[in-house]
C-alpha cells in the first residue's frame, strides 16, 4: 500500500475491504487524490491528511484538469477532515 494511502486508511479508520466513498459524488474512491500536487518526482512531503482526498476516478481526473474543481475538492476535505478530528479529540 503507498504511502499516502495508508495516511488516509489510518486516519479516518476505513479497513482494506471498507467502501471508501468519493469526497465529492459519494461513488465508490479508486484514487488518493493529492490537492497540492506533489511535482514530478512524486514527492512525499505533500503526503499529508489535509492534502489527500478519495475520489472516484472520474472526479480525480476533474480535479487534476480543472482548478475551480479542484478548490471544492480541498474546501470539501477540509470540512471533512475537521469533522474527523473533533471526533478524535472528543474520544
Amino acid at each position: 500500500m503507498k504511502k499516502h494511502t495508508k495516511i488516509v486508511m489510518t486516519f479516518y479508520g476505513y479497513g482494506e475491504q471498507d467502501f471508501i466513498p468519493c469526497l465529492m459524488c459519494g461513488t465508490k474512491a479508486c484514487d488518493v487524490h493529492h490537492i497540492d500536487r506533489r511535482g514530478m518526482g512524486g514527492s512525499s512531503s505533500k503526503d499529508y491528511i489535509e492534502n489527500l482526498a478519495t475520489l472516484c476516478r472520474k472526479c480525480h481526473n476533474l480535479a487534476e484538469n480543472n482548478k475551480d474543481f479542484n478548490k471544492k475538492v480541498k474546501e470539501s476535505n477540509l470540512k471533512k477532515y475537521e469533522k474527523r478530528l473533533k471526533r478524535k479529540l472528543k474520544s
